[in-house]
């Protein structure tokens, strides 16, 4: 028995993680789609397609998916999508930005407010939780693409606001009026990154115990995995002390 108890967790887990990856594809592909959409197919000279298909790359998609999704803008020009920002409070009053990309408002709204009120929350009016949150240009960078002090440099010459270094990757902050200014300057050194877009980033956060955490937790993966949802923000603290692991 605990040997097929074990094949059924690695089943279990398997079938979880291709899910996911077919849901990060779809949104990634939406992206492309909507970006070749609304600017030039060639992404060097469309900054948020350029941006999309590297998120893309970074996320193994194959290069065929990314074609298909460039192409899709040129078939499907009847179907227009509306890019939304939903505001609202999650579990604890944890303050939550919801980007959405959507075909059918209707069906995002609907969708996402059953999510809010399943777990105790509120999507409210525009400006109920923006304000405790500003709007910046961030890229990320993998560790071993350049080094701590040669990023930090890189991002004072560029013009960028703030450069932090983790175990994991480079983080340089912008404003978001200097945010293509600056990521071009950067791609002139170092041609991929893990991310770089547009993102609300919390003024101050809340800091909850283990359990009301977890909680928080998984109401933003119920959100993420929404299919018109494509990010999803919260000015949530997360003590790195007590054994949470921080999604990058």
């Amino acid at each position: 028995m605990a040997g097929h108890s074990h094949w059924a967790g690695i089943k279990h887990r398997k079938g979880r993680a291709d899910e996911q990856r077919s849901k990060i594809f779809s949104k990634l592909s939406k992206e492309i789609t909507v970006a070749a959409k609304l600017g030039s197919k060639d992404p060097s000279m469309n900054p948020r397609l350029r941006a999309a298909i590297q998120a893309a790359k970074t996320a193994n998609m194959p290069k065929d998916n990314i074609k298909r999704a460039i192409n899709k803008s040129e078939i499907n020009k009847n179907i227009n999508y509306s890019s939304l920002l939903y505001e609202g409070f999650g579990p604890e009053k944890v303050a939550i930005l919801v980007e959405a990309l959507t075909d059918n408002r209707n069906r995002t709204v609907s969708s996402i407010r059953t999510i809010f009120q399943k777990f105790g929350g509120n999507l409210g009016e525009t400006g109920v939780a923006s304000h405790q949150f500003k709007q910046v240009g961030v890229i990320r960078i993998e560790k071993n693409k350049i080094s701590d002090n040669e990023i930090l440099e890189l991002a004072i010459d560029c013009g960028a606001e703030d450069c932090l270094s983790n175990k994991s990757y480079h983080e340089v902050t912008t404003k978001k009026e200097n945010f293509y200014k600056v990521k071009i300057k950067i791609e002139k050194r170092i041609q991929e990154f893990i991310s770089s877009d547009i993102e609300w980033l919390p003024i101050n956060k809340v800091l909850l115990d283990k359990e009301k955490t977890n909680e928080v937790l998984s109401f933003l993966e119920t959100l993420e995995n929404d299919e018109d949802v494509q990010h999803v923000y919260a000015n949530l603290e997360i003590d790195n002390s007590s054994g949470y692991k921080i999604p990058t």
